[in-house]
């Protein structure tokens, strides 16, 4: 659970706007569990200003080929500092501190053939100038097969290390079918990882990654995209249903599909996404709350992508409802139940004995849906009490053998049945 820098600043945030983020979090969101603050890409371009990346430009480098803050935007990054000063301000703050890097070795140092640090390898050598990413000019692949290559990634990690980075998303890695599915660098990372002395979430991008690849995600990343950029338009929120049912098996502890930022609150202040620029949400109240209660009971990660000194009342509710959030952090056996038409529930059960159930309506007029309670292995008996987790209130002894509701258009409805 934390915040990522992408929705709200592209490729440009600054070291004031991720402190100001790390405030608030600090502030409203820490009791929640929230704690991971993320710097997207290309902190290292001195002079990005949007989402829109400038082509081959020069990018802040030292002397080993490894991409470094820009002192423009991140002041404290100077001397050789890297990151480490920002990441004691969120560690101090009881937070955790993370960052954007792309797969590969900037082609600047490949161009520089600068050396790979502690070896005879030089960039060049381990440079697959024929993997390159067709969004983003800044790097080349690394050839997994190259002496130096992994060398090159363990000095990347030692380096992240030192600064104190808690969680790294790697970018141009994990997409099925357009830019391809990495495997051996991802295994190059995950060892980088593994021995640099810190423990690091690794986080895979973009989407959506191959479901074949199941079984080899889960036993390297912690975390990966189940779809390509995901936005505030009802299409892409609607298609999630599918992929996270297609994911659920894979999810468990140390390792979560992951269905993306969450596009809600002040969004793409400096950001032309999906030719919208800066703005609230799109998404209506219902379609937030639906979103919400899908990510939870699916247990995607929540990383948060609005600017979050700008919240309303609204915006806070959703993140802060403890009833909501225990469903995300203590349940198990999550899974659709079932899908009729625009009729969609899951479930999963809490550890404390409780069952949750989502009903789901995709459509665009108000329906009731329904569950039979011994579909959800409750058999005839009646609960004890039925808890309607988004308003926070105990519902009615129910008349009979379901749970229903009459639920909004593009609405849910999120209950807790108690034995």
């Amino acid at each position: 659970m934390g915040w990522n820098s992408w929705d709200c600043f592209g490729a440009s945030v600054t070291e004031e706007e991720v402190k100001a983020n790390a405030d608030y979090m600090a502030a409203h969101l820490k009791p929640f569990g929230w704690e991971y603050v993320v710097v997207d890409i290309q902190w290292y371009e001195p002079d990005a200003d949007s989402a829109q990346y400038r082509p081959f430009v020069p990018l802040q480098m030292d002397a080993y080929g490894r991409l470094m803050p820009s002192v423009k935007r991140f002041p404290s990054a100077a001397d050789g500092n890297g990151f480490k000063p920002l990441a004691d301000y969120v560690h101090d703050k009881g937070l955790k501190f993370g960052i954007h890097i792309m797969r590969g070795i900037p082609r600047q140092a490949a161009h520089a053939d600068t050396p790979v640090l502690g070896t005879a390898f030089t960039a060049r050598a381990i440079a697959h100038t024929n993997s390159i990413c067709p969004w983003n000019t800044d790097m080349y692949g690394v050839h997994p097969f190259k002496p130096g290559a992994q060398e090159y990634y363990d000095s990347l990690f030692r380096l992240y290390a030192a600064w104190g980075v808690d969680f790294v998303k790697v970018d141009d890695i994990a997409q099925s079918k357009l830019y391809g599915y990495h495997r051996k660098e991802v295994e190059l990372i995950r060892s980088a990882i593994d021995r640099c002395g810190r423990e690091m979430v690794l986080s895979l991008s973009p989407g959506p990654a191959p479901v074949e690849e199941g079984l080899h995600l889960q036993q390297h990343a912690n975390m990966w995209r189940m779809t390509d950029d995901y936005w505030d338009d009802w299409e892409d929120l609607y298609a999630m249903f599918e992929r996270c049912h297609a994911w659920a098996p894979f999810a468990g502890p140390g390792h979560w599909p992951d269905a993306d930022m969450l596009p809600l609150g002040h969004i793409a202040l400096r950001s032309g996404e999906r030719g919208a620029g800066d703005r609230f949400t799109r998404f209506t109240p219902d379609e937030q709350r639906t979103m919400m209660t899908l990510w939870c009971i699916f247990r995607s990660p929540l990383m948060f992508g609005g600017h979050l000194p700008d919240n309303d009342p609204w915006t806070l509710s959703l993140l802060t409802n403890g009833e909501v959030l225990r469903l995300l952090k203590h349940s198990y056996g999550n899974r659709q139940l079932f899908r009729q038409g625009d009729r969609i529930a899951w479930t999963a059960k809490d550890e404390d004995g409780g069952t949750y159930v989502a009903l789901f309506n995709t459509g665009a007029a108000e329906t009731e849906v329904a569950v039979e309670l011994d579909w959800l292995g409750l058999g005839n008996a009646k609960p004890s009490a039925v808890r309607d987790l988004w308003n926070r209130t105990d519902e009615p002894e129910l008349p009979g053998t379901k749970l229903a509701a009459l639920v909004p258009p593009h609405g849910c409805k999120l209950y807790k049945v108690i034995p």
